[in-house]
């Protein structure tokens, strides 16, 4: 059985916050307060790119419609999981570094102010 993405990740974070735990308990509250500041942040930068970019959401210049983008078996390991239309793959590149460029944007500075 494969692990999910990021569990390697997820381990750490638990073993760090037991550490802290252990270590400073009372840092708990303040190590959760920036926990959920720096994930509202995250989620809010996507909704400023979303209300920004209306016409250009990254997932506008995959080949396949919404309906059907699931329900096509997987492709070869030669292939990407969802093809981009034909002459749009820099626009994508670029609609893809955009998004995370704001919500990085909008995370640093949530976790530099707060």
């Amino acid at each position: 059985m494969k692990l999910p993405r990021l569990s390697t990740w997820l381990a750490i974070a638990v073993v760090l916050l037991c550490l802290t735990l252990v270590l400073f308990p009372q840092q708990l509250g303040v190590l959760l307060f920036k926990v959920t500041l720096i994930a509202t942040a995250g989620v809010a930068g996507y909704y400023l790119d979303r209300s920004l970019f209306p016409y250009a959401r990254p997932d506008g210049y995959l080949a396949e419609t919404p309906v059907n983008r699931y329900d096509n078996p997987l492709p070869s390991d030669k292939e990407a999981d969802f093809r981009v239309n034909e002459g749009y793959h820099l626009v994508f590149s670029l609609a893809m570094i955009r998004r995370a460029l704001i919500v990085g944007c909008a995370m640093l500075a949530v976790g530099l102010g707060a």
